[in-house]
């Protein structure tokens, strides 16, 4: 609406300039509200934004850490079977000597 147009409805509404003021003014305030929730909901985006760049970060890390332990796993089933196999040659070995010992 134009300003002329308001300005006329308002006389012919029989509104006093005080009860107008107060109305402009209470309009003023409405505005300015919503400007700061529009700013509020604007920062609110991009903080979205940033958890979602971590979030997704955090999902990398986390695959990334599920291949560690993985291979992991396979390093320490490799010791356990080479510890096994040196432990078995060992004494064998130990064995050995202790036979042939006997037979002399």
């Amino acid at each position: 609406m134009e300003k002329k147009s308001v300005t006329s409805d308002v006389k012919t509404m029989n509104v006093s300039s005080e009860d107008f003021n107060k109305l402009l003014e209470s309009t003023e305030k409405l505005v300015n509200r919503v400007d700061k929730l529009v700013g509020l909901f604007e920062e609110a985006s991009k903080h979205v934004g940033e958890v979602e760049s971590t979030e997704a970060k955090v999902q990398e890390l986390a695959k990334r850490l599920e291949t560690l332990l993985e291979q992991n796993r396979i390093i320490a089933q490799g010791l356990v079977l080479l510890e096994k196999y040196v432990r078995g040659k060992t004494s064998l070995q130990s064995n050995a000597p202790e036979n042939m010992q006997s037979y002399q």
